[in-house]
């Protein structure tokens, strides 16, 4: 069959490419920015499309015209710079259910959550709700999984913020949480393959979650143990901590960064991640796999656990460059007269010491500017580095004194060249 699956690139979505392509199916994957997908997975026809452009049937019919199935694999944690959670996970799929009515689409599988509804406590679960409502109401050969908290070889989102608990040294914080139930990545993507070839009742609902729950203090212990980790302590702390770094997660949103720690991560665990796995178990004859196995396929390698590490240093990394510079160049204005006198006294005439100071101090300014923006950060970074080597150069030939000074002028600046390095080094989410 030709498949489109819009999300292709995501956590879910690129398990399910690789199951499709694995059983012979013709991919095109969909999504906002599919660069690095078409890199990585050639095999796959990538379509680069934001859905906000895509909130009419009018708009999905060209994309549509040699598809026989969609499997839906879009979603958006939290609203934010260019993310808007109803847009994608409601409107643009309501659109998408009609215009595949329309062409005569012989397939739909979405892709929700445990718990949407249109009630549910968050637009990230409401959203999910009234698609999932939408296509029910359809004429379409319909399937809707809904899985619990997805684990795998991949590590994005939630799956990475628990690689990062789990690695934390000594100490372990945990909020008090309900029992959540978990999923295998390779089975979301399996029950995803068998939806779209009607090897798994069309026109059912049908959470993809493990028989037994478990607290997040197990899967968080089970998981630091894969990692090759020796034991921790657990601690509960009150919610209002936990809270406060949430919402630290939401203002990083606001310059386009994607967390896991976010309000939405935060009151859906509060709400419970659970489900009814005796559908799927019914309708396949097997249960889906228990934690032990689901994270059997962490190695517990060197990278895993260098990533579980970074995972939680890459916002205070990119935080202390932020401010290292913005503040540089602060002080640099509210301090111009001793920069300058220091240039003076080693030939610089007046007005030229004048501009090199403030220039330099409101290009210190915007690089911290700049690194605090997701988008503009990689960029900010290699103009650390690049400021930083022009310095050091432009300072050893009119003021190689300053190598000897003290308080270490030159010296200093070194080491944040290099953790401008790691930020780049670090950059990418997925």
């Amino acid at each position: 069959m030709r498949i489109l699956v819009p999300g292709g690139y995501g956590l879910i979505g690129s398990a399910i490419v690789s199951a499709l392509l694995a059983a012979g199916h013709e991919v095109t994957g969909l999504g906002r920015s599919v660069g690095q997908a078409r890199l990585r997975e050639p095999r796959t026809r990538w379509l680069q499309h934001d859905l906000k452009d895509l909130i009419s049937a009018d708009a999905w019919r060209p994309l549509l015209a040699d598809i026989d199935a969609v499997i839906n694999a879009a979603g958006v944690l939290q609203d934010g710079p260019g993310d808007d959670v109803m847009v994608t996970q409601s409107l643009a799929m309501l659109a998408l259910f009609e215009a595949c009515e329309q062409v005569g689409v012989k397939r739909l599988v979405q892709i929700s959550a445990v718990g949407a509804s249109a009630g549910a406590a968050t637009v990230f679960m409401r959203s999910k709700g009234l698609a999932d409502a939408a296509l029910q109401g359809s004429s379409l050969n319909w399937t809707i999984l809904r899985p619990g908290l997805v684990l795998g070889s991949n590590i994005y989102g939630g799956s990475a913020l628990l690689h990062a608990l789990a690695s934390l040294p000594l100490l372990i914080p945990l909020p008090p949480v309900p029992p959540i139930r978990s999923v295998a990545l390779d089975d979301v993507a399996a029950a995803a393959l068998a939806s779209v070839e009607g090897r798994l009742p069309p026109h059912g609902i049908y959470d993809l979650v493990e028989d037994k729950p478990h607290t997040l203090r197990e899967i968080v212990a089970t998981l630091r143990a894969r990692l090759g980790l020796p034991p921790a302590r657990f601690v509960s702390w009150p919610l209002p901590i936990f809270r406060l770094a949430f919402r630290l997660g939401d203002i990083a949103g606001r310059f386009g960064w994607r967390p896991p720690l976010r309000s939405t991560s935060l009151n859906q665990l509060l709400t419970g991640i659970d489900g009814n796995p005796a559908p799927f178990a019914a309708a396949t004859g097997r249960p889906l796999k228990a934690l032990p196995d689901i994270l059997a396929v962490v190695e517990g390698n060197v990278n895993e656990r260098w990533f579980a590490r970074l995972f939680l240093l890459k916002p205070v990394i990119v935080l202390t460059l932020a401010l290292f510079w913005l503040l540089s160049g602060l002080i640099g204005l509210a301090e111009a007269d001793k920069a300058k006198a220091v240039l003076m006294l080693r030939g610089f005439s007046s007005t030229l010491a004048s501009l090199f100071v403030q220039a330099g101090a409101v290009v210190d300014i915007l690089l911290g500017v700049a690194m605090a923006w997701r988008r503009t950060m990689p960029a900010a970074a290699v103009g650390m580095i690049g400021i930083t080597l022009s310095y050091l150069i432009a300072g050893s030939l009119f003021t190689p004194d300053l190598w000897l000074d003290p308080l270490g002028p030159f010296v200093k600046t070194l080491p944040a060249a290099v953790l401008a390095l790691v930020a780049l080094a670090i950059k990418d989410a997925r």
